[in-house]
């Protein structure tokens, strides 16, 4: 390859891309640089000057390695590679100064500040700084912002390096951040005082390199030593995030993203941050079983063998819900048609087809936004559906790509073309493509708003029409997360809901929280919170939440990834799959393993794709044969961002942010 070019770094040579950084190419070489202000997926600031570097026979002042690009540096005297210095005595004597300036008005607050022992200014005050202060005037101080329940601010340890305010502005698409004043006026503030309006908004705590930004429910209720890290997948929404559980003790103290470039990139959204204190309330500890129509608490032993003889010899329906890992989905699967019962997880009515992968899971990888030449969205809104997605569906548009949408008008976070809100849009579509979307590097992503009406399946069939007609890439993006999975195992029936539910004498609900039941059944509910399928059940079997069991999940892509367990279930609450085992034995029609680790056997034996962990398997693309569609507007399916799931409505947190969010969009505007 030989457009790479050969730079020498601290005596080591490498080749590099010439229009990497400096900073980059240091990275290449293994050599560390610090740094406050840069930032690899946020553009370049330069300002906070930590990562100076010397640059031989350039300029005789160190150079910002984040702004300077290999490119710009000259050759030697007879053409010897470039030689950069992180390590000499002008490039020490720079930082060591840079970090004087930084802490002259830092409040040197650490030990009651959050960020203290996961600080960059404390490790880099150490490893680049000196140990004594020339300064002995009084410290500036600032007044802090109020950006929300979410965001704590203290201002005054603010060094100004504008990640959040770069954060806010480009990935998150909002512009309520900004600088204002200069030297050493300048602090960093919100456009009158306002709140911030993102459901993206918490990464700018992982953002802030100091401790101006931190957590305001985990404030002051544990340090980064004493929690127990577990690395895990987030349910909250179908992408899939990945995600690192903190816990202390049995408690979930927060949740806070892991990099994984193919799905979140290294954010993930309010949330999945803020949700862990839904985990906490409302839990089912013990077992319930309805006498005289009232709950009582019961025995594990009594509350199986209720269950057992309540499906014996009747008609059972099993339900599985938005939450549930591909275990315990194909677990039920066999132990409700072992007994001739149907099971169903398409609880919302989504007309996806069964068996056909490349129409309920489509053709495209996440990554396939990022170089996307045209995208085009149908009946889906991703900024309450994706947040994250959406992100990286920004990021495309910045990078010059054409949005199309075919659906109701709201506010993305960028511009795009709106085609139409209604079926004849898409249809018209198909007929005469539209001239903004087409070529070989399109996107089509159809959103559950599309197909789970009536018409949804020739929705779905029009909707891959375009994508076959444009060549384009194709992505059902779910908003369940044990969706894809459920169906990847079959737990569906022919004809959909109202089939599987038609004549059932007995309905057991795993854990479906989102579809209403009808008197008569006898309702046996699995689930881990009192929410609205705890309401309506006889007997309630109280199980793990998505942190306290270990299971797979297979994203919006189709990607099977695995869930660690971070804590255990509150009381006598067990696992899905081992609440399942226990009823099999009861009913007489025992389940041939009696370990996780014996089912996902069984499970990749019978689905050999389930077991490439983090692969996503190409689907053999299958159009549905097209009919016409209703003539409806579409509707976005997501109602309420921060309430589509039991453990998000009983977070006290989520409830505020709704209520927010709410009073935010019934604001009247000033006529002025």
């Amino acid at each position: 390859m030989s457009d790479l070019r050969k730079i020498i770094i601290d005596d080591i040579e490498v080749e590099v891309d010439p229009s990497m950084t400096l900073i980059q190419a240091c990275e290449e070489a293994g050599v560390e640089i610090p740094r406050f202000c840069y930032h690899e997926r946020l553009s370049i600031a330069g300002n906070c000057r930590m990562c100076l570097v010397e640059v031989v026979g350039g300029p005789p002042k160190p150079a910002a390695s984040c702004a300077m690009q290999v490119k710009d540096l000259r050759p030697g005297p007879e053409g010897q590679p470039p030689v950069v210095k992180t390590n000499s005595p002008m490039v020490k004597k720079a930082r060591e100064g840079v970090m004087e300036f930084l802490l002259i008005n830092h409040p040197l607050d650490c030990p009651i500040c959050d960020q203290g022992g996961e600080c960059d200014l404390q490790d880099q005050a150490v490893a680049y700084g000196v140990d004594f202060s020339r300064y002995r005037e009084p410290k500036r101080a600032t007044e802090d912002l109020n950006l929300g329940p979410l965001v704590e601010t203290h201002m005054t340890r603010c060094i100004s390096c504008t990640r959040c305010v770069r954060f806010t502005t480009e990935v998150a698409g909002i512009t309520q951040m900004g600088q204002t004043g200069r030297g050493e006026d300048a602090e960093i503030t919100s456009y009158l005082n306002t709140t911030l309006d993102s459901n993206l908004q918490g990464n700018i705590i992982d953002l802030c390199p100091v401790g101006a930004l931190v957590s305001k429910p985990y404030a002051f209720t544990a340090r980064p030593w004493e929690l127990t890290k577990t690395e895990t997948i987030d349910v909250m929404d179908a992408l899939g995030s990945s995600i690192r559980v903190d816990t202390k003790g049995r408690e979930v103290m927060r949740i806070l993203p892991r990099n994984h470039d193919g799905v979140n990139e290294e954010w993930i959204s309010d949330k999945t941050r803020f949700v862990w204190d839904g985990l906490r309330r409302q839990r089912l500890d013990v077992p319930y079983i309805r006498v005289n129509g009232k709950l009582r608490s019961a025995s594990w032993g009594e509350a199986l063998s209720a269950a057992a003889a309540a499906m014996k010899g009747r008609k059972v329906a099993g339900l599985v819900g938005d939450l549930v890992p591909v275990e315990a989905a194909f677990s039920l699967k066999q132990l409700i048609e072992g007994q001739g019962g149907s099971v169903e997880c398409r609880t919302d009515g989504a007309k996806l087809p069964t068996g056909n992968r490349s129409a309920y899971v489509g053709t495209a990888r996440i990554e396939d936004i990022d170089s996307a030449k045209a995208i085009m969205l149908i009946g889906t809104n991703p900024r309450v559906e994706a947040p994250v997605l959406n992100s990286r569906i920004r990021h495309a548009w910045i990078n010059g790509a054409k949005i199309g949408v075919v659906g109701p008008a709201v506010d993305l976070t960028y511009d795009y073309f709106h085609i139409g809100a209604d079926r004849a849009a898409l249809t018209g579509l198909t007929s005469k493509p539209h001239e903004d979307a087409l070529g070989k590097e399109t996107l089509v992503i159809v959103g559950q708003g599309a197909i789970s009406e009536a018409d949804g399946k020739a929705v779905l069939a029009h909707a891959m029409k375009f994508a076959e007609m444009t060549q384009s890439k194709f992505l059902v993006l779910h908003t369940a997360a044990g969706r894809v999975g459920a169906m990847d195992v079959g737990a569906v029936t022919e004809g959909g809901l109202e089939v599987a539910l038609d004549g059932a004498e007995v309905i057991y609900n795993l854990g479906a929280d989102e579809v209403d039941l009808a008197a008569g059944p006898t309702v046996i509910y699995q689930g881990s919170h009192g929410d609205r399928g705890a309401h309506r059940a006889d007997i309630i079997l109280p199980c793990a939440a998505y942190t306290e069991e270990g299971g797979l999940f297979v994203n919006t892509e189709g990607r099977p990834q695995l869930a660690l367990r971070a804590g255990f279930a509150p009381g006598d609450a067990k696992e899905n799959w081992a609440i399942l085992r226990a009823l099999s034995a009861e009913l007489g029609a025992t389940q041939p393993w009696d370990s996780l680790a014996q089912l996902r056997q069984a499970l990749v034996q019978a689905h050999p794709h389930l077991g490439e962990i983090d692969e996503v398997a190409e689907n053999e693309w299958r159009a549905l044969p097209v009919e016409a569609p209703g003539k409806a507007d579409f509707v976005n399916v997501v109602k309420d961002f921060y309430l589509t799931n039991p453990i998000a409505r009983a977070s006290q947190l989520m409830a505020e942010l709704s209520a927010t969010a709410r009073a935010r969009a019934d604001k009247p505007m000033a006529a002025e």
